[in-house]
């Protein structure tokens, strides 16, 4: 053992990708305390993804006023890396379901905090803002951000306001010249790891606003809002974001990121190892190491393991994944460089019992690979 990478993704419900990181790192040193090793929490966009790519990279975490969903004052945060030069912000931090407590309207919450920290973020001088996407309470399709960021949206009276999901369907104009010079001149990227559309059965709404407080009525209500959103964006901006896939994430936020920020949609590992810059990091390494709560056929989608391995095998570097469960029919991961799997059950117990000690028989069976390894 020489240089070892880790780049997990979380196990949903269990361990942490900082968690899983921290038991696999302690066990290579408990067998050669001279490895370097090299550890890649995996940020999905959620909340902790401004902790995780801080604990990967470095960094400092800024605190600004910002707005919470219901334009409440509160203090917010991003990330800082990269010598300063990319931010990193978690819609979650201002918009995000814990902040609207037992209010749940998203009829009426907006992500006008999410578009104060991209400005904060601009003129600090980023010249590069990394979106997360991921555990919303808003339904506006964005356009609280690109308010906070300077673009107008106009009534049929010609009166400006910040649209909320309940009224996009007001949106007549959109007066895009005031946004901040210093956001028109960054790369925004946002993380997105949904493929679903901005509206329909499989949109923002449908799937995702009963979690946000929607009954069934106002969830058609919010629906049509969005389609007619999309309907005013196309003639406003000349910008089809309708079946864009993952413009319905975030409440239709990763079609907003495409259509005032023209921001790239990308898959949230992808982002993480183009930030890292793994490439970088593969040099010299003996080993990777990734995982997942379970490997299946999803996880061909570009999912972690996945995204890692590929990058892994051009470069070739063996990748083991060790993960939760492992679904049948997966043999096609292997072509994709993934050279072994291992499961972490240990023995055959529900669920409920199994996540209690995941984190000692993650140990134990990282243990076991490593002592494998000692036998080459």
């Amino acid at each position: 053992m020489k240089k070892l990478i880790l780049v997990p993704d979380s196990f949903k419900g269990t361990l942490s990708s900082l968690e899983i990181c921290s038991v696999m790192e302690k066990c290579i040193h408990e067998h050669d305390p001279s490895a370097q090793v090299v550890a890649i929490p995996v940020a999905d966009g959620g909340e902790g993804s401004v902790d995780a790519f801080l604990a990967a990279m470095g960094g400092e975490k800024i605190s600004v006023p910002s707005k919470g969903p219901y334009m409440e004052d509160i203090t917010s945060f991003y990330g800082l890396v990269d010598n300063g030069r990319t931010a990193v912000i978690e819609m979650a931090a201002c918009a995000g379901l814990p902040l609207a407590g037992g209010r749940l309207e998203p009829d009426k919450a907006t992500t006008y905090g999410v578009g104060l920290l991209m400005a904060d973020a601009a003129k600090r001088g980023c010249k590069r803002i990394i979106i997360g996407l991921g555990g919303s309470a808003t339904n506006d399709l964005g356009t609280g951000a690109a308010a906070a960021a300077g673009i107008r949206f106009l009534n049929s009276s010609g009166t400006a306001f910040v649209p909320t999901g309940g009224t996009l369907s007001k949106i007549e104009h959109i007066d895009c010249s005031g946004l901040l010079p210093e956001l028109r001149e960054a790369e925004i990227i946002t993380m997105c790891d949904i493929d679903n559309p901005l509206y329909g059965e499989t949109g923002a709404a449908f799937v995702f606003a009963p979690q946000k407080g929607a009954d069934d009525r106002m969830t058609v209500f919010l629906d049509e809002q969005l389609r007619a959103a999309a309907e005013t964006i196309r003639r406003e901006l000349n910008a089809d974001v309708s079946n864009l896939p993952g413009a319905g994430a975030a409440g239709g936020m990763g079609g907003g990121m495409t259509a005032f920020f023209r921001s790239r949609l990308q898959m949230g590992i992808e982002t993480v190892l183009d930030t890292v810059r793994f490439e970088e990091l593969l040099q010299g390494a003996d080993m990777v190491f990734s995982g997942e709560g379970k490997i299946d056929a999803q996880s061909l989608r570009g999912k972690v393991v996945i995204g890692v391995a590929r990058r892994a095998k051009k470069a070739g570097v063996p990748l083991v994944a060790v993960v939760g469960d492992i679904a049948d029919d997966i043999e096609s991961i292997y072509e994709q460089g993934v050279s072994a799997v291992f499961s972490i059950n240990r023995v055959a117990v529900p669920f409920s019992i199994a996540k209690t000690r995941s984190r000692r028989d993650l140990r134990d069976t990282f243990d076991n690979i490593l002592r494998l390894m000692e036998c080459r």
